[in-house]
């Protein structure tokens, strides 16, 4: 089966506007949408790898096409993230291997020098700055390294969950697909994720509990981001895409 070609714009995501589109999204239903938000975190949480994650985000987005599209919704709609266990799993996974192949080498390495640094600074009997300034040195490029591998890789999948609701692609498919607009888009993307970046660091200093009141905005600036790059498949070619109904037997 030939995956259809689906056309992306380029440089056209606005951080700012997908921030406020996002708040407009989701402001008549508010609590509703926080709702899902935190119960996708505390379920997506309990699972390792975030097996459970994206079908939950999956469902998340779901909502908001719905929503976007003038179709009612409820909490339960975020279930129905299931669904797309599979591809959701799929794109999941592609997204940890990457990250956990940079950050557990660049763990061991850090704790190693780390030794070394503190062995040889045991063996000397005078204190040497060199030392300590080895350390810092090694804790800033891990810090740096990891930092931006991460980035970099959460960047590339921004589109992958609000791919696999509205396009109904295969995970992979999805995350290909993704990338390729994610990084025609990468320093607009950059400047949104930075944005939503204050955003959680402004909910966090609310007792940390605050962070979870901004994550429905977080979420609803990707799925205006998503539109602005790929726009929503309309209802009538939904309904096109579905199966057939089965036979009646009479």
């Amino acid at each position: 089966m030939t995956t259809p070609q689906i056309p992306f714009q380029r440089n056209a995501v606005q951080p700012v506007e997908c921030v406020k589109a996002g708040w407009e999204l989701v402001k008549p239903h508010y609590w509703l949408f926080f709702g899902m938000a935190l119960v996708a975190q505390l379920i997506g949480s309990a699972v390792p790898l975030g097996i459970l994650l994206g079908p939950m985000m999956c469902g998340i987005y779901l909502a908001f096409f719905k929503h976007r599209r003038g179709e009612p919704i409820e909490f339960g709609i975020m279930f129905k993230g299931f669904d797309y266990f599979g591809p959701s799993v799929v794109a999941t996974l592609l997204h940890m291997v990457p990250v956990l192949a940079v950050v557990l080498p660049a763990y061991v390495i850090f704790y190693l020098g780390l030794l070394f640094s503190v062995a040889a600074q045991g063996a000397s009997r005078e204190p040497n700055p060199g030392v300590a300034l080895g350390v810092f040195f090694l804790f800033a490029c891990f810090f740096i390294v990891v930092f931006s591998v991460v980035l970099i890789v959460s960047i590339g999948f921004t589109f992958s969950y609000p791919l696999i609701v509205d396009r109904n692609l295969p995970g992979f498919d999805a995350v290909k697909l993704s990338f390729r607009a994610a990084m025609a888009n990468f320093w607009r993307l950059l400047g949104m994720t930075l944005l939503s970046g204050l955003l959680g660091a402004a909910g966090a200093l609310l007792c940390v509990v605050g962070i979870f009141l901004v994550y429905p905005i977080i979420y609803a600036a990707v799925a205006a981001a998503y539109e602005q790059v790929f726009g929503l498949r309309n209802p009538e070619e939904v309904a096109t895409n579905l199966p057939p109904p089965p036979p009646v037997f009479n």
